[in-house]
């Protein structure tokens, strides 16, 4: 029976063994490398997620829309599975993947739709340095492993997801209702995903954690359910006592993840310091006097750092109870005045250089996506 190794470890860990696994049976050797693309359908883009590569990556931090490549759009519709034993044809077409692969030296492929009830989570990619490697008995001995990776990611995302929705509840039955609009929490955690990614390399910053930071940016306000309304949306300035009681939404958030970790059984869940260092961390700023804990530099997490940028970028930019919408110019020139005091700044000046792909992430999420 295949097993994947324990799941206190992230998916990209288990992935890397369970190729190693598969490796291990003489009909399948020449398999040289396994990858997960994720499939995100509001924006209708698919994004490098995991790998386990025998040589080059040459497609991290790749993405691209699923619409530009009509044979994964076959697949999606369809539930069927790809063979291409020659990769040639394609690479010298100039389709971009298939080029980069190509030239790393991968020869063949085999792609299989990652899908349940109707919901398209992303693809499942094989690939080999010999061509014509996925013959149908190669094919067929793979399916129980396609399967069993396919599962893992779903459950992954579906874990994540549900923490969303569990936040979305709490949000909508508690009396508070406050500005963090869903159109915020998709733009903050786009631009979060776009920092990251830009920082990935000096950073070491793999596509898991990168999509894991997008996943859990939405999340980092949860504490602001046990604000007032009285306080949340108050048009004026906040007195000395009111910001004492905004600043409790941090300690609040932290109760609330750690209930949802202990409560759903999801303490094994890969990245989960993440997620609580976003919710924990998001309001200290690197001159130590941020709140609650007065943390400064480096004592911040990356991950806080990042969405902590992502997120005054866009409340500055958006109408709020209090204010009218800052120009982008206006904001990122706060930003930049308070780098290295309160925001990372090598955060700031990925997201100044960036200004056509913020324009495109304000015009796709000008609606609420998350409410």
């Amino acid at each position: 029976m295949i097993q994947l190794p324990a799941a206190h470890r992230g998916i990209a860990e288990r992935l890397i063994c369970l190729h190693d696994e598969i490796k291990g049976e003489a009909s399948l050797m020449a398999l040289s490398r396994v990858a997960v693309a994720l499939y995100d359908p509001a924006s209708d883009i698919l994004k490098t997620f995991i790998h386990s590569s025998d040589g080059d990556n040459p497609v991290d931090g790749a993405t691209a829309p699923l619409a530009a490549s009509p044979s994964l759009l076959q697949l999606a519709s369809t539930g069927a599975r790809r063979i291409v034993n020659d990769l040639g044809p394609a690479a010298r077409e100039g389709r971009d993947f298939a080029r980069k692969l190509y030239d790393s030296g991968y020869r063949s492929s085999y792609t299989v739709p990652i899908a349940n009830k109707g919901t398209l989570y992303g693809f499942l990619f094989f690939n080999s340095f010999r061509e014509g490697f996925f013959q149908p008995p190669v094919v067929q001995r793979l399916r129980p492993y396609a399967e069993l990776i396919s599962l893992a990611v779903m459950r992954e995302l579906d874990t994540v997801r549900m923490m969303q929705a569990a936040v979305k509840v709490i949000r909508s039955v508690s009396s508070a209702r406050d500005e963090e609009t869903g159109s915020h929490l998709a733009r903050m955690a786009h631009y979060a995903r776009l920092i990251a990614t830009k920082m990935r390399d000096r950073h070491g910053l793999s596509d898991e954690y990168i999509e894991f930071l997008f996943q859990f940016c939405p999340l980092h306000d949860v504490g602001k359910v046990a604000v007032p309304d009285s306080v949340l949306l108050k048009p004026g300035s906040l007195t000395t006592e009111e910001f004492e009681q905004m600043k409790g939404h941090v300690a609040k958030g932290v109760e609330i993840i750690d209930l949802m970790m202990r409560d759903f059984g999801l303490k094994s869940m890969p990245y989960f310091d993440v997620l609580r260092n976003i919710v924990a961390y998001h309001h200290e700023t690197l001159d130590g006097r941020g709140y609650p804990y007065g943390l400064s530099d480096s004592q911040i997490p990356i991950e806080s750092r990042i969405a902590a940028v992502a997120d005054v970028f866009d409340a500055l930019t958006s109408v709020r109870p209090y204010k009218a919408a800052w120009t982008n110019e206006d904001a990122l020139n706060l930003l930049r005045r308070n780098a290295g005091t309160k925001y990372d700044p090598e955060c700031v000046e990925i997201l100044a250089s960036c200004t056509q792909e913020i324009a495109a992430i304000q015009a796709r999420f000008t609606e609420t996506v998350y409410d």
